[in-house]
C-alpha cells in the first residue's frame, strides 16, 4: 500500500471518530408530555393551546436533547390519584395533575442545581389551558418572544432552548439516552457510510499497489 493511500485511510478512520461527536449536540428545553395509560406520549400541542381534560395527567422535563425522539421523559410513577388525592372535585371545574421533572446536574445550566422534581393538581376552569395549570401551580413562568417555555417555577434563571455541545465549560453535558420505552436505533448511518469509504480506499491501495508490481516486471 503506498504512502498516500495509508494517510487516505487514516483520514477515513478520523471521520468516523467524529461522526459520533458530530451527533453530540443537542438542545436545552422543557419538554412537554401527556400520559396515556402507563407511558408518556410527547405532546403534540404546546402548553399554551392544549386544553386537557378533568383527569388527565401531564409532564413536564426539562433536559438536553436531539429533538422529540430522544427526549428525556418526566421520572416517576405518580398517577391522577395519588397526585390529586387531597384537591376534592367541584362542580363547574376540572382538575389536571402535573409531573415536573427539573432534571439532572450534567443538563442543568452552568451555575444552576435543578430542584427536586415534584407534582401538583390543578383546579381550573374547563376550558383552561396546560398553561394556565402551570401558572396555578408552578410560577413563575418564563416565555420568550415565540411563546417557547422557558422556565417553570423560575428554573432555569435563564436561556431558551439553546444550542449546547457534549462538552460545555469544565462538565460534561450530553443528549439523554433512550428511555426504557425507547429503542437503540443501532450505528448511524454516518458510521455506516464510513467504514464504506475504509473499504473502498483499501481495495483501491491493494488494487494498485498490484498494477504497479505487475508493472515493473
Amino acid at each position: 500500500m503506498t504512502r498516500r493511500a495509508v494517510l487516505l485511510v487514516l483520514a477515513a478512520f478520523l471521520l468516523i471518530g467524529t461522526a459520533g461527536q458530530a451527533q453530540a449536540a443537542g438542545y436545552r428545553y422543557w419538554s412537554f408530555w401527556d400520559r396515556d395509560g402507563g407511558k408518556w406520549v410527547y405532546a403534540t400541542q404546546g402548553p399554551s393551546m392544549a386544553r386537557p381534560s378533568d383527569g388527565d395527567v401531564q409532564g413536564f422535563r426539562f433536559a438536553v436533547s436531539e429533538n422529540s425522539g430522544d427526549a428525556a421523559q418526566p421520572r416517576g410513577t405518580a398517577d391522577f390519584a395519588s397526585i390529586c388525592a387531597k384537591t376534592p372535585a367541584e362542580e363547574g371545574s376540572k382538575r389536571v395533575a402535573l409531573v415536573l421533572d427539573f432534571g439532572t446536574a450534567p443538563d442543568a445550566p452552568s451555575g444552576e442545581t435543578p430542584p427536586a422534581p415534584r407534582t401538583a393538581c390543578a383546579q381550573l376552569s374547563p376550558d383552561a389551558t396546560t398553561a394556565d395549570a402551570l401558572a396555578a401551580v408552578a410560577g413563575p413562568l418564563r416565555y420568550n418572544t415565540n411563546a417557547l417555555l422557558c422556565a417553570i417555577a423560575g428554573y432555569p434563571k435563564s436561556g431558551c432552548g439553546e444550542q449546547v455541545s457534549q462538552k460545555e465549560d469544565s462538565g460534561v453535558s450530553a443528549a439523554p439516552k433512550a428511555t426504557e420505552d425507547e429503542g437503540d436505533d443501532g450505528p448511524s448511518i454516518g458510521l455506516y457510510a464510513g467504514i464504506a469509504v475504509v473499504a473502498a480506499l483499501a481495495a483501491a491501495a491493494t488494487w494498485q499497489s498490484r498494477r504497479r508490481r505487475n508493472a515493473s516486471r
